[in-house]
């Protein structure tokens, strides 16, 4: 054991880390930027989104690390005016089906 070094601290100090420190650890987020540099899911995603929402914002990340396994979607459309997001998140939810059933998780924020 190295001097100085208490793991009894090594553990105290993570404890009181914020959480947010700690995650950002595990999981960066890889934005989508030009398509080209794009995983393939993300290129699916982003285009069967694009085609069913015509949205003016669309931003998918993986936050997976860049395994493709858990994805973070924004997405701002007009076809969600009126609708309760618990129905936008579920239009969203059926567009993506298929690739939904091949991933982790999915985080989805709409905006109107």
């Amino acid at each position: 054991m190295p001097f100085g070094f208490s793991p009894m601290f090594a553990v105290s100090t993570r404890r009181w880390l914020p959480a947010a420190l700690q995650l950002r650890r595990l999981s960066v987020a890889a934005p989508l930027s030009p398509l080209g540099t794009a995983l393939p899911k993300e290129r699916i995603i982003h285009n069967k989104l694009t085609e069913r929402f015509s949205p003016s914002e669309l931003q998918i990340e993986d936050v997976s690390g860049g395994c493709g396994t858990f994805f973070a979607i924004t997405i701002t459309s007009d076809a969600f005016k009126g609708l309760p997001m618990v129905k936008q998140h579920k239009l969203v939810t059926q567009t993506l089906k298929e690739e939904i059933s091949d991933i982790h998780g999915v985080q989805i924020k709409t905006k109107s």
